[in-house]
């Protein structure tokens, strides 16, 4: 049987029909729920570029069009499908008269150009012999939940992201947590080897005068029995079994070295209850430079044996900082430069001004020789957990954190690199940042 038999279009598509009268025929009560349910049903032939042949009275309500338009045009299901969506129905349609039925969800073109989401049902209707009759279909406009689906959806990237946000800022506070309480151990080591060098030094240092004084006394022992020939000649013996030239000049060089070797143990002391300090929270007045080197001193087992340090200081003013943590980014700098040196290489500092008064500037710049950063990495170098070590070998969390200390100042990290040739990370402070001043009020 065929709708059309019943003259299932009305003469005015947009006009809504009367609910039929309790002795209406079965045929005018199928036309009444086909004209009012939410879904348009459509009938197309079975083949070919599947025409549709019957088109129920409620698409003009909800696509715009009237169904005789949409039946007289031989193309018209195809061509309104959004391109996009039209591949994916081509090349499974067929699949209709082996399964006998499809789904599809695909964007629709409507009246006024705009796009609805439809929800598109196929069965294939066969005759009484199997064979393909036609195709009925029902249409259901899913715009609004396909809207709520992309808002939840772009709601819970959202939500991945403040997740990821959330993970790196408590990766980071265990971070600083792990420094501060190392920071802690180093200030308690370093005060505890700071006693016994205090008193060794001391000691050292009258030793010295001791053993001047002895050489002295020797000397003056030497020339009284000069004058006694006897004595002389039990005295020449005397210095040539105990080798005493040699004697002379070997203590007075371990004496001087070993002030040396304490004066380096007392500088690394310092250097590190300078550089312990990392939780401290107070604003104060600093020298860079004397940062830079307390950290070249705490990071010189990881350089001296692949770098030579050319440093080129410039005049620098006095910055309102957090000391303690620019020597850790600092530090991070300096290891990564090294790491980044193949075998021997070449770890340039720089320093200078931009500007002057407490509305300056100052840069600080720490650049290698080395492996240089591929293009495609520079911009993704500052992102917490990224590196291109190998496994085991970084956590990613360095520039990371370097960047959200210079951040806290106010300031900025830039950075230069060509592949094979080396990388510069340039550290630019204001000399007197905002956040010192409203950390203090």
């Amino acid at each position: 049987m065929q709708f059309d038999e019943f003259e299932l279009f009305s003469s005015d598509a947009a006009a809504p029909r009367a609910a039929p009268a309790e002795a209406a025929s079965p045929i005018v009560r199928l036309q009444y729920l086909v004209d009012n349910t939410p879904a348009i049903i459509y009938c197309t032939v079975p083949s070919g570029d599947f025409k549709m042949t019957f088109v129920s009275n409620n698409a003009y309500n909800v696509l715009g069009y009237r169904p005789e338009q949409m039946v007289a045009d031989p193309n018209f299901w195809f061509d309104h499908i959004h391109p996009d969506d039209a591949p994916n129905i081509f090349s499974s349609l067929a699949l209709v008269f082996t399964e006998g039925q499809r789904a599809y969800e695909y964007r629709f073109r409507i009246h006024d150009g705009s796009y609805l989401w439809m929800h598109d049902s196929l069965r294939l209707i066969r005759d009484d012999k199997g064979a393909p009759l036609e195709v009925i279909g029902s249409l259901t406009d899913i715009t609004e939940r396909k809207l709520m689906e992309e808002a939840l959806q772009a709601r819970g990237i959202e939500q991945q992201q403040l997740i990821g946000e959330l993970r790196s800022a408590h990766e980071q506070l265990l971070q600083s947590e792990k420094m501060a309480s190392i920071g802690q151990l180093a200030a308690g080591i370093a005060h505890e080897i700071n006693n016994p060098v205090g008193f060794v030094n001391s000691n050292m240092s009258s030793l010295k005068n001791y053993v001047g004084t002895l050489l002295g006394v020797i000397d003056k022992y030497e020339q009284a029995a000069a004058a006694h020939p006897t004595l002389t000649a039990q005295m020449a013996a005397l210095r040539s079994q105990a080798d005493l030239e040699f004697l002379k000049e070997d203590v007075t060089d371990l004496v001087r070295e070993s002030m040396d070797g304490l004066k380096r143990v007392k500088d690394i002391v310092q250097a590190l209850k300078d550089f312990s300090h990392v939780g401290e929270t107070e604003w104060q007045v600093a020298d860079l430079h004397h940062g830079l080197d307390s950290t070249l001193t705490i990071v010189s087992n990881e350089i001296k044996y692949k770098a030579r340090v050319d440093k080129a200081y410039g005049v620098l003013p006095q910055v309102t900082c957090l000391a303690s943590q620019l020597n850790q980014v600092f530090m991070n700098l300096l290891v990564n430069a090294a790491h980044a040196l193949r075998e021997q290489g070449v770890i340039t500092i720089r320093t200078g001004t931009e500007g002057s008064g407490p509305d300056g500037w100052v840069w600080v710049e720490i650049g290698d020789n080395g492996v240089g950063i591929e293009p495609a990495n520079l911009n993704r170098i500052f992102e917490p957990f990224f590196t291109t070590k190998p496994v085991g070998s970084g956590t990613g969390l360095g520039l990371s954190l370097s960047y959200g200390i210079v951040n806290r100042h106010g300031g900025r990290i830039d950075v230069a690199s060509v592949v094979g040739q080396g990388t510069r990370f340039t550290v630019h402070l204001p000399v007197r940042p905002p956040q010192a001043s409203e950390a203090k009020t």
